[in-house]
This record gives structure tokens, sequence and C-alpha cells, in this order.
């Protein structure tokens, strides 16, 4: 099968390197040339290379660096603890490549949504680790490329041809939960369904939930596969995604339980998110924001922390608005809103969340967040030195009454 666009240069070399140790295309790479060829679809590139190797990965690369031609530049790093090697290949005209060259591997999960054990094994193995059957198809690479065979051991041809996501195995999410993830992705991305007993594998797992952290243990013990995994998983689906179909798949199949067992059973996401795509605000701790959690959940996913602190600033300033006596609602003026909330952490970010994931009142916090917070005394503190005032105390409270005088316009009229 050929490989459109990819330079000839680029095979040879790798074919070179390779020596008498089989070599293979896999994953998405395969997947996609594959609904390409077969099933007519639009192809989009290849800018991205995943590659098997039954041999030395590092040994492979530094072959086919002396194979490659001069001038090529070329960037390596190594991941020693799982065999790979990244490489950034750019060659004059042909472009920027990207290359994941992994020895031919197998793994175990000795703990459910852990890290994997790793182990020696042939391409054949590595197939079996993978998460679909479409991703587990492999394209040997040998001189005469175009030819290449194709190693299927799970069938993956056929569901491609049925458009269906079907896992490799019985405990492929106890395994690696984020695998439910990366099925919202390619669903949304490659307009595919869970086939049936992987639905039913997904809502038996979710219902019994076979992993040792639980919600509502300490965030820092949950496995990687509940925490940061899940996070990267997360990260790539809002950003890279269609991202509305694949929350609104990972939803329909119970996987928003993954995160926040609220976030499963509200549709408050969906306005809140397009909102926050709208006037282009980080989806992250939106999804987040709309959870009966947000705090732990950011914690157990390991969110930046500006994110972390943007959630708890909501969190409180939710809190906050529901200690609020209702007849104050009623009643404050421009400047009462405006003490108020400036009194609340990072009380920008925690106002838009509210505005978009919570019960509040909406016009003034709206009217504090395009108007009055821009409102300033209209003079400085050295103007009121200037004018007589004595420094200290009393400066402050003079600008805050200049300020509070000239938010009064606001009382009336926005």
């Amino acid at each position: 099968m050929e490989i459109p666009g990819v330079p000839e240069v680029l095979l040879r070399a790798l074919v070179a390197a390779a020596q008498s140790e089989r070599l293979a295309l896999v994953g998405g790479a395969v997947r996609d040339l594959l609904l390409h060829r077969v099933h007519k679809q639009q192809w989009n590139g290849l800018p991205d290379i995943d590659l098997v190797y039954e041999g030395s990965a590092v040994d492979l690369v530094q072959r086919l660096v002396m194979n490659l031609p001069a001038g090529t530049f070329c960037h390596i790093r190594e991941h020693g603890a799982y065999g790979t090697v990244e490489l950034k290949l750019i060659f004059g005209d042909a472009g920027v490549w990207f290359l994941d060259v992994a020895t031919a591997r197998s793994e175990s999960y000795p703990l459910a949504a852990g890290n994997p054990l790793v182990g020696a094994g042939c391409i054949e193995d590595d197939l079996c680790r993978r998460d679909f059957t479409i991703n587990a198809i492999a394209m040997l690479l040998s001189p005469g490329v175009s030819g290449g065979e194709l190693l299927d051991p799970h069938h993956g041809q056929d569901d491609l041809a049925h458009r269906c996501l079907r896992f490799l195995h019985s405990a492929s999410l106890i395994d690696d939960p984020t695998r439910l993830l990366r099925a919202a992705r390619y669903a949304a991305r490659l307009s595919m369904e869970l086939e049936p007993t992987s639905l039913a594998q997904a809502r038996a797992v979710i219902s019994r939930w076979p992993w040792l952290w639980r919600h509502g243990d300490p965030a820092q013990q949950a496995p990687p596969g509940l925490a940061t995994r899940l996070r990267m998983e997360l990260v790539l689906l809002l950003e890279r995604e269609p991202w509305f179909q694949a929350l609104e798949h990972l939803q329909s199949w119970g996987g928003l339980s993954l995160l926040d067992p609220g976030l499963q059973n509200t549709q408050r996401w969906r306005m809140a998110l397009l909102r926050a795509h709208r006037h282009n605000l980080d989806k992250l701790p939106v999804l987040l924001a709309c959870g009966d959690d947000p705090i732990t959940t950011a914690e157990r996913l390991q969110l930046p922390h500006r994110q972390q602190r943007m959630l708890k600033a909501f969190v409180q300033l939710r809190s906050s608005f529901a200690e609020l006596p209702s007849a104050l609602l009623d009643i404050w003026q421009a400047s009462e809103w405006t003490d108020w909330l400036e009194s609340q952490p990072c009380p920008e970010q925690a106002v838009h969340l509210a505005l978009l994931c919570a019960d509040v009142p909406r016009r003034p916090l709206l009217m504090w967040l395009f108007y009055w917070r821009h409102v300033n005394a209209g003079v400085s503190a050295t103007d009121l030195i200037d004018s007589g005032v004595p420094v200290g105390p009393s400066i402050g409270q003079r600008l805050r009454e200049l300020r509070a005088n000239r938010l009064k316009q606001y009382e009336e009229t926005p």
C-alpha cells in the first residue's frame, strides 16, 4: 500500500536501518490509510508516523540518522523506560515529519488503571496492547513498500468497514479507563460508534467501578488512569477533536462519571462550553465547574495551578452567594456589588465561571464584569496629596468614596 506524501528517501532509509528485523507502520497511520484507500475517506496527510520495530528502537534510529541525506535536520528524544524514541525530521522541501519509534513490546497491568509493566515482544504482541481493533493493524515496511504486508490479527479491517469501535479484550477498560475517552474522540472525529459488546463493557465497568480508588477518596491516591492520564486524554478531546460530539458520546455511554458523577447527571456543560468556546475561554475548568466537586476533580487530574485557583475562586464565590441574605440582592447598588465582588479571590475568573456554570444573579455580575470594575476614582493618590489630604489611611478612604460616587451613574441606567 502506497503511503502518500511520505518522502521516498525516508522510507528507503527506514527499510535500510531495519536490516533483518521486522519494522512496521502501526496505529492511526495505518487506520487512516485504509480509510482513504479502501473506504474513500478524504486524506488529510500524515505528519506523524508511528513505527514498531522488533529490535532496539535506539539502534534503529542511530542507523536511520546515518542513512538520511546530508543536511537533514534531526532532533532525537529517547524514553528509555518504554523503549521509544521520538524524532523530528526536516527534509528541505519535503517538510517536517514526526516519528515515534517503539521497540515491540508486551504490556500487563498489575494494578487496574495503573501504569503498565513492559516486556519484550514481537509486533503481534505490540498490537495486542492497543486500544481498538481499528488501531491494531500494522503494515510491514520492506523493499517495495507500496506492497507492504498488512498484519490484522484482531480483524480491524472488518470493524473499519462497519464503522465501529471495538475494544481488544474484556478487561480493556479495567486496565485503562482512558480508553473510553479515546473512543469518544475517535467516534466524533471518524463518525463511528462503539459496537454493542464494547458499549456493554463500558457501562458494566463504570457501574461496577473495579478500581481501588473511588470518588470521595483522597485525590492524590488516584491511579494514573483516573488522574494524569485521564487529564491528558481530556485535553486532547477538548483541544483537537469535535469536542461537543465527543462529550455527547461520552455522556451517553456513562463516561463522564470517570470525571465527576455530577457531570454525568447534568446537561449544564452543554451551554456552558458553547459559551466558553464563543468567548475563547479555557474549556477544561468550565467543564469541571459544571460538576459536583470541581476542586477535588481538578486536584485529582492535576490541572495547572492557574486553573485550580480559578476553580477554587469559583466555588468560593458560589458559596458566598448562597450565604447572602436575599434582601440584599434587591437593594445593593453598583458600589456595594463592586466592593463585595472585589473582596472575593480572583474575582474576574470566578465571575466568568459563575456566569457560565452556576445559578447566580446575572445582572450584577455582568455589570461588574463589563462596566463597574473599570470605573476608577477619577483622581490619583498623588492628586489627593497635592490637594491637601493627609498621607495615610484617609487617602484610600477618599479614593473609595470618589469611586463609589462615580459608580452611582450606573444605579439607574447601565
